[in-house]
């Protein structure tokens, strides 16, 4: 691929930083209060013998690990904190600035409580760090129960890695451990949709290190919101191998909705893949490119090395694939979506599944939780109200149960929807631009495979001529718990 770092991009480079830099600042108020750093700590700081107690049980994946702290603690009361914070940070986002980041808030909080993601998963911190807690607050520890009954967190990532991080919280919920910790974001990626979303910003600046206090404070004192999650099923043929992203994962049964039959012959095989996400769901050619990122910034390191540098690369890289001009080409893997794709959803309080038709000229389908989509653009534009009621749509909103679908043609169509000069084009424009539930199936034809993605993590997924893959996706039962930079925010 060319270089994209042509003189001709100076001027948008600047445009795009200057942007950022007042997103950020926005979001985090540098302006205002004077936050003072030992009081901040002394707000966040668990006690030693906590934060030992739970590393240990994290590092020797043991609930139990960290028994030998509470029992060699002095019987002094413990100082319970206000507002106990942690902090997993993804070191590979935000142009592998992580180190520096971590540096700081080790710095400003402790060392223990800042969770490298290379280092600690956030399943572990959930089934041993937590758990530690949980063990002793039951067996009459008021600080260890006061610190698991407040905690919050903070992720440090781009979509996909606060989406990791909110999936494995979600296991507190299936178990009923309650509370769940609400999480606040550092954006580091290079959307940064869920971000924006709840007030935190499109990016992290790295030059304002002193800022770092404030978005501790916001963190501690911001409201908390609620978002919908949404469970996705890939049911393929067997013997089809895929290299899934970490947020979808194997697993040995598919539990396919029953009252939509399926055509045709089953295989004897199935291999099923599920995961969750929070943003979007997408399928097509806007998944193709972000496919070709992700190897390409693997690859090639040194080419991505903050956000500003990825959109650049990003927009370059689009424009470099074949579905830039797709009506000019004949090949048959760039032609439109209708090819392989039936299209199922329920409506608004529906029972019933419906098949939507999908316009011959659809090249990529987009199911959205959050208004925000590719760096913050809303695809539709701001319906207006009688457009709405004519229709039967409601205002969209995070936690109410719905997903918006769309869909993008050509390339240059995309690229005018990313910066707002037109609206995408309505998949299910004749009957409801809104589902509870959305079925795919995908059916190979002259296609060998088709690229998705679910929250800005792409995949390539293999597809058969004899028999369909299935994608279903379902509401989660509960919601995830965020934290907004304002109050009475409307995500």
């Amino acid at each position: 691929m060319d270089s994209p770092t042509s003189a001709g991009n100076s001027s948008t480079t600047r445009i795009v930083a200057l942007s950022s830099m007042m997103d950020w600042i926005r979001a985090c108020g540098l302006a205002g209060v004077r936050i003072d750093k030992e009081e901040l700590r002394r707000r966040l700081l668990m006690p030693q013998y906590l934060r030992l107690a739970m590393l240990d049980s994290i590092r020797k994946k043991d609930a139990d690990g960290g028994d030998h702290h509470f029992r060699s603690r002095s019987s002094d009361g413990a100082p319970i904190p206000e507002s106990p914070m942690v902090v997993f940070i993804n070191s590979h986002s935000g142009g592998r600035h992580g180190p520096v980041l971590i540096e700081r808030l080790q710095e400003l909080i402790s060392e223990e409580q800042v969770f490298d993601l290379l280092d600690v998963k956030p399943h572990e911190f959930v089934r041993y760090g937590l758990a530690c807690l949980e063990k002793w607050a039951n067996n009459g520890d008021i600080c260890a129960k006061e610190t698991r009954r407040n905690i919050r967190a903070i992720v440090a990532g781009g979509d996909g890695t606060v989406g990791w991080v909110l999936g494995c919280l979600g296991e507190l919920h299936q178990k009923g451990r309650d509370p769940v910790p609400p999480v606040a974001i550092i954006p580091l990626g290079t959307g940064n949709d869920l971000s924006r979303s709840y007030g935190w910003g499109g990016s992290f600046p790295f030059a304002w290190r002193s800022a770092m206090k404030k978005t501790l404070h916001k963190a501690t004192t911001g409201p908390i919101c609620r978002l919908d999650s949404w469970h996705l099923v890939v049911q393929m043929p067997g013997g089809e191998v895929i290299d899934p992203p970490h947020s979808l994962k194997a697993t040995e049964e598919c539990h396919l909705d029953q009252t939509l039959e399926i055509e045709g012959n089953v295989p004897d095989k199935m291999n099923c893949y599920e995961g969750v996400f929070y943003n979007y769901f997408s399928i097509g050619m806007d998944a193709q490119v972000a496919y070709g990122f992700h190897h390409l910034r693997n690859e090639k390191p040194f080419l991505a090395q903050g956000p500003i540098s990825n959109k650049i690369i990003y927009s370059s890289y689009s424009c470099t694939q074949g579905w830039f001009l797709t009506p000019c080409m004949s090949d048959p893997s760039l032609r439109g979506l209708k090819n392989i794709l039936r299209i199922y959803i329920k409506k608004v309080r529906c029972s019933e599944w419906e098949q939507i038709p999908v316009p011959k000229s659809v090249r990529a389908i987009v199911a959205l939780n959050l208004h925000n989509y590719g760096s913050g653009r809303n695809p539709w534009g701001n319906l207006k109200p009688d457009y709405l009621e004519k229709r039967g749509f409601v205002e969209a909103h995070a936690d109410d149960g719905l997903l918006e679908i769309f869909g993008l043609k050509q390339g240059w169509h995309a690229s005018f929807v990313m910066v707002e000069l037109i609206t995408a084009k309505h998949i299910a424009q004749r009957y409801v631009l809104q589902a509870s539930s959305i079925r795919l199936e995908i059916r190979g034809g002259e296609w060998k495979d088709v690229f998705m993605q679910m929250d800005g993590e792409p995949w390539k997924q293999p597809m058969s001529r004899e028999h369909s893959t299935f994608v279903e996706i379902k509401r989660v039962p509960y919601q995830s718990l965020m934290i907004s930079k304002e109050r009475l925010a409307n995500p």
